[in-house]
């Protein structure tokens, strides 16, 4: 599942001329929007009052980012609120394809008021709570604190999905049972399990303190994500994501397999403003899948170039999604050195993709469009080249910066795009002669349809940092972390014992791989079923401190722990195109006609290369820029050779996975390309990756030997014009 931060497009006025919507697009666009903005299709005086809730959501955030000094439960608590409200009014409990809900049945009204009754409880009580009574609960705090429990376990259900309760209330069952004393100091050191905690107890540290539900994740939820989510919808809205599209078409739409490599590229862009994979899927796919088609590509093939490039859009800073917001909180770090970090892994990846786009068009024989039919670059540019000033003032500011704040650079770009929205809107009207009071009026309704696609966009992000925030609060009330790590070390010890005779480097490897693909199974496995947000919530909270402790990693310094956070992040966002669960390859399968499954797993072929990524980056932490035991550590410039080695060792590997260079290679040249991408990945003396680089270019020249004896190949496919 995906981790939403935009809301999709549909609005005609940003449709290309000449194109129309298909009924796989609209099946697309009504599944994610089911999926990630509410299924409801409301009517009558329900459809304004949603508007209205979930515009003054996006006031509320802004007042609270722009004033800065709203106490910290009270914030958390207010976007809970919020969220609780919508998410019971646009999420129906049942989602019937095709037949949307026009109304709110009574039922919901009652959980969604008193959902957002427990919040403003809590708002008010808390003072007392915290206070008067030194965080001991009464008999009604305890009742409310249930209450709240219990119907964020239903939003969670309606809103991603019915793992993430069953897996809160797994957690809860083990904290009220306390099973101590089930492991033995025999099989090693004594573990220390808790006795087991009452229900109220359970209820007061998730409910009553900031290290439950209100914890860390819901208020970076609170305090940043949702204004940059806003940026999103804003951005989205004055048309930026079709400008962007139009830009990869008229660029990369013309040479061979261009669709796809103008897909990823788009797809890239988008991702910078964008952490949401679905909904990349829906709003690009409508263009790109169509014309990969007409190129030559599958339906399957097609789909998947799609979930690929999309899904990878949370790893483009600035905006990677919930995740990397909840990440910087974390490892206690600037938001602007986790993006400068993340950098050179997501160009790297979206560098391979595009091999990878093209290598299948390699293999299929494919052209590109016709000129005719591209968007014209230069006038693109000239049309649309305003919508750059937002979006580099945002990055810069963040990266160049270091003492921005990003919620704050994050309002200040907001308050610009309002401005632009009216101005563009004006103009336009102008322009066409309909007036310019009717451009202000058109700018208002867009701005509306923004807020309310915004604040929709988070109802999913809100609820799923609440309910992870349950699992986290029993880890931390149970201690369950560290039996876990103490559990695993004995399994490592046991693994280093055995393979004492290679060697402790050799022993200590193994160790730690076995744990890293043990992690890299639970990443995709959760994934299924949770957002990338609670998947990395859930993961840090867990797996990160038992990656730590069997690797020697120090905790407490942020240089250590970044390659491991990074490494459940991106099997976190692999999850997207896992099957059998993969929203994003239902979307795309949906436009593209083909077999959701089988888009799927081609999509899983296509991001093995974020797979390896993951790995380079926990043994080469300078991808990362980290050098000398400190983040920052390695400069732009002196990683240039390394950044070099480490794409050619991704070509070279996506070339051995889809059996595939110059021709399709034979069994010893995917070894010998598998060999050397090994080697140019691990960090290595300049002698052995010149080695690497020869035994790729021996596979190269190889084929191009056996090509020269072989009879022509047939002509390339030609585009089947619409």
């Amino acid at each position: 599942m995906s981790d939403p931060t935009r809301p999709i497009s549909t609005d005609p006025a940003l449709t290309p001329p000449g194109t129309e919507m298909t009924e796989g697009e609209r099946r697309a666009i009504e599944m994610v929007e089911a999926a990630e903005t509410g299924g409801r299709k409301l009517g009558g005086w329900q459809r304004p009052l949603v508007t209205v809730v979930a515009v003054a959501w996006c006031l509320y955030q802004m007042y609270a980012a722009q004033v800065g000094n709203i106490d910290t439960l009270t914030l958390r608590a207010t976007h809970l609120g919020f969220a609780f409200f919508l998410a019971y009014l646009v999420f129906p409990f049942r989602k019937t394809p095709g037949r949307p809900q026009t109304r709110v049945p009574w039922y919901d009204w009652v959980l969604g008021i008193g959902a957002t009754g427990t919040a403003a409880y809590l708002i008010t009580q808390y003072p007392k709570i915290a206070g008067e009574q030194g965080a001991v609960l009464n008999a009604t705090d305890v009742w409310v604190g249930s209450g709240m429990v219990i119907l964020l376990l239903l939003a969670a259900w309606r809103t991603i999905g019915i793992a993430m309760p069953i897996v809160a209330g797994v957690f809860m069952l083990y904290a009220l049972t306390g099973p101590r004393g089930l492991i033995r100091g025999d099989l090693g050191p004594q573990l220390q399990l808790h006795a087991g905690q009452t229900w109220p107890q359970v209820v007061g540290q998730l409910f009553a303190n900031t290290e439950g539900i209100f914890g860390t994740a819901i208020g970076v939820s609170a305090q940043i994500v949702f204004l940059f989510v806003l940026f999103g919808a804003i951005f989205d809205k004055l048309g930026a994501g079709e400008w962007f599209m139009n830009i990869a078409q008229g660029l990369l739409g013309g040479f061979r397999g261009g669709p796809a490599k103008a897909s990823v590229f788009s797809s890239a862009l988008n991702g910078i403003i964008s952490g949401s994979a679905v909904s990349n899927v829906v709003t690009g796919g409508n263009i790109t899948i169509g014309t990969m088609k007409r190129v030559g590509y599958t339906a399957e093939k097609a789909g998947a170039i799609e979930v690929a490039s999309s899904s990878n859009g949370q790893l483009m800073p600035p905006v990677m999604g919930a995740a990397a917001f909840i990440m910087a909180q974390n490892l206690n770090i600037e938001y602007r050195t986790l993006i400068l970090a993340a950098a050179i892994p997501a160009f790297l990846c979206y560098g391979a993709l595009l091999v990878a786009t093209h290598i299948e068009a390699l293999k299929l024989n494919l052209r590109g469009l016709p000129k005719n039919e591209l968007p014209r670059v230069r006038q693109t540019l000239i049309s649309g080249w305003y919508y750059l000033l937002p979006l580099g003032y945002l990055i810069g500011t963040l990266t160049i910066n270091p003492e921005a704040n990003p919620e704050r650079v994050a309002l200040n770009t907001i308050f610009g795009m309002i401005g632009m929205m009216f101005v563009q809107e004006a103009f336009f009207a102008a322009r066409d002669g309909r007036g310019t009071g009717r451009g202000l009026l058109d700018g208002g309704r867009k701005l509306i349809e923004a807020f309310e696609g915004g604040a929709r966009s988070m109802i999913g992000i809100a609820i799923a940092t609440a309910a992870a925030g349950i699992i986290v609060g029993i880890v931390t009330i149970t201690g369950l972390g560290f039996g876990l790590a103490d559990i695993v070390q004995l399994a490592s010890d046991g693994v280093r014992s055995l393979l004492g005779f290679a060697g402790p480097e050799v022993a200590g490897f193994a160790a730690i791989l076995i744990v890293l693909v043990m992690a890299q199974l639970i990443a995709l496995i959760l994934g299924m079923g949770l957002p990338t947000t609670a998947n990395y919530i859930l993961m840090s909270a867990l797996i990160v401190p038992i990656i730590a402790k069997v690797a020697g990693l120090d905790t407490g310094n942020p240089a250590e722990m970044l390659p491991v956070h990074m490494f459940v992040f991106y099997f976190g966002i692999m999850a997207d195109s896992t099957p059998p669960v993969a929203l994003a390859a239902f979307a795309a399968a949906a436009i593209s006609g083909g077999n959701p499954v089988a888009t799927g797993v081609q999509a899983f072929k296509y991001e093995l290369r974020t797979a390896l990524l993951a790995y380079m980056m926990f043994f080469n932490p300078a991808l990362l820029l980290i050098a000398g035991g400190r983040l920052s550590g390695l400069s732009f410039a002196d990683a240039v050779p390394m950044i070099v080695f480490a794409f050619i060792g991704l070509v070279a590997f996506t070339a051995a996975t889809m059996r595939f260079l110059h021709r399709r290679t034979n069994p010893v040249q995917i070894l010998l390309l598998l060999i050397a991408s090994f080697i140019l990945i691990i960090p290595t003396q300049l002698l052995w990756n010149l080695a690497a680089l020869a035994l790729i270019a021996a596979v190269y020249f190889w084929q191009k030997a056996a090509a020269r004896s072989e009879p022509p190949a047939q002509p390339p496919v030609t585009p089947v014009l619409s």
